[in-house]
C-alpha cells in the first residue's frame, strides 16, 4: 500500500538529525528500471524553493532515476547557497547510487528562510543508500512528515488490455499550506507500467487537476509543492492512456483526501460540491470561493449551518447563475431554496467529521468538488508557534 508496491522500486527513510524532535527526516525513492521514465508538476508560486527550480530542470528530458527528500527545512528563499546545497544533494545522491545528478529530483519541506544543515544531509544520503529496500516505502512516507500526524500512502492495481497487471503507488505529505498550483505538497508516485514520458505527463496533469488541485485547506500555496511520477516498466504491462489516468487519479484522490483529513487543527473535512453549473470552471470557482471563506469555515467549526455565508461567497464569483435560483444543502438538508429560506437549519447535523455542502447553480449540467476543512483554534495556535 505504498510507493514501493509497484515492481522496480526501492525506498528508505532515516533520521539524519535535521529535526530537533529526533524523528525521521530524510527519504529516498529509487527507480531500478528497466525504464526510468518520469513526469512532474510543481507549485506555480513565483517564490519557488531551490529544490523546485532544480527539479524542473531534471524532468525536462522525461527521465528520473531517484527522488531524495528531506523534512525539517524547506530550502526556500535561501539564495545561491541554497541552490548550491540542492545541487550538492543531487550530486551526493548520484554518487551513492552510481547514477547522474541530472536524473535526481530533490524535494525539501519545512521552515522557509533557513539554510539546510549540509553536515547532516550528506551523511544522511549515505545512510539512505544503505537502507534502500523494496519494503522501504512506509519508512519514506514517515520521513517526509512535518506537521503531519500520520503518513499518507495509497496504491492501485489494474490491468492492460492483455490482462497484464500493473500497480501505481504513492506517498504524500502535507497538513498546512494546502492550496493548489499545479500540485500540492510533496508527493512521490510510482508505477511499474511501461509508459512513455509524454503519456505520463498528460496523465499526471489530468489526475492532479481534479484531485490535488481541488484540495484547498487554507488557501496558502507552498513554495515547495512537487508531485513526481516515475515509471519502471518492470511489470511489462502497457495500459492505454485512459486506464493509466483512471488509476493514477484514484491514487491521487486518495492521497489528496488524506491530506485534507490531516489538515492542521481541523475538526471537520468539508466537501463543497457545486453542480448544475454552466461550466466546470464555474463550478470549481464557486466551490473554491466557499472553501476559502473564513466566515464559512469558522461557522462549520462552530457547528452552525450558516448558509448565508455560503451564498455571500458564491456571490463574489463571476459564475453564471441567477441569485433567486440558488439552492444550498448541508448534509442532505436543503436549508436554502431559490435564493431564500429553505428547511429549518436546526435539522442539519454537524457532529460528524465529514460535511457535504451542495450548491445548485441551476445554470447548466457541469459540476466540481473542492475539499477543505474548518478553521479552528488549534489551526491558529499551531501556525502561530510553527517557527518557534
Amino acid at each position: 500500500m505504498t510507493v514501493t508496491s509497484p515492481q522496480g522500486f526501492r525506498a528508505a527513510g532515516i533520521t539524519a538529525g535535521l529535526k530537533a524532535s529526533g524523528k525521521p527526516d530524510m527519504a529516498l525513492v529509487v527507480n531500478d528500471g528497466p525504464d526510468r521514465n518520469a513526469a512532474a508538476v510543481f507549485t506555480s508560486n513565483r517564490v519557488a524553493a531551490a529544490p523546485v527550480r532544480w527539479s524542473k530542470q531534471v524532468v525536462t528530458d522525461g527521465r528520473v532515476d531517484a527522488v531524495v527528500l528531506n523534512s525539517g527545512g524547506a530550502n526556500a528563499c535561501t539564495g545561491p547557497k541554497g541552490f548550491q546545497n540542492t545541487h550538492t544533494t543531487a550530486e551526493k545522491t548520484a554518487d551513492a547510487l552510481g547514477i547522474s545528478a541530472g536524473d535526481v529530483v530533490v524535494c525539501s519541506t519545512g521552515l522557509i528562510g533557513e539554510q539546510l544543515p549540509m553536515d547532516k544531509i550528506i551523511p544522511g544520503i549515505d545512510s539512505l543508500a544503505s537502507a534502500l529496500s523494496e519494503d522501504g516505502g512506509h519508512d519514506a512516507a514517515v520521513a517526509i512528515m512535518t506537521t503531519d500526524t500520520v503518513p499518507k500512502e495509497a496504491v492501485f492495481t489494474g490491468a492492460d488490455t492483455q490482462g497484464v497487471e500493473f500497480t501505481i503507488g504513492g506517498i504524500a505529505k502535507g497538513a498546512g499550506m494546502l492550496a493548489p498550483g499545479l500540485a500540492t505538497m510533496l508527493v512521490v508516485l510510482t508505477t511499474d507500467a511501461e509508459v512513455h514520458p509524454e503519456v505520463l505527463d498528460a496523465a499526471l496533469r489530468d489526475a492532479t487537476r481534479v484531485t490535488f488541485d481541488r484540495a484547498d485547506s487554507d488557501g496558502c500555496m507552498s513554495t515547495n509543492d512537487t508531485v513526481v511520477l516515475m515509471a519502471s516498466g518492470a511489470s511489462g504491462a502497457v495500459p492505454d492512456t485512459a486506464a493509466l489516468t483512471a488509476g493514477l487519479t484514484q491514487v491521487c484522490a486518495e492521497l489528496a483526501r488524506k491530506l485534507i483529513g490531516d489538515a492542521e487543527g481541523a475538526a471537520h473535512d468539508i466537501a463543497i460540491r457545486t453542480f448544475n453549473a454552466a461550466s466546470e470552471r464555474d463550478a470549481e470557482t464557486v466551490s473554491r470561493a466557499v472553501a476559502r471563506s473564513n466566515l464559512f469555515k469558522t461557522a462549520i467549526f462552530g457547528k452552525d449551518p450558516n448558509w448565508g455565508r455560503v451564498l455571500s461567497a458564491v456571490g463574489t464569483t463571476d459564475a453564471a447563475f441567477e441569485p433567486d435560483s440558488l439552492n444550498v444543502s448541508i448534509n442532505g438538508v436543503q436549508i436554502c431554496q431559490n435564493g431564500g429560506i429553505g428547511q429549518d437549519r436546526s435539522l442539519v447535523d454537524l457532529e460528524p467529521r465529514e460535511v457535504l455542502v451542495e450548491i445548485d447553480l441551476a445554470a447548466g449540467d457541469a459540476e466540481a468538488t473542492i475539499w477543505t476543512n474548518d478553521l479552528t483554534h488549534d489551526y491558529v495556535h499551531e501556525n502561530s508557534a510553527y517557527s518557534s
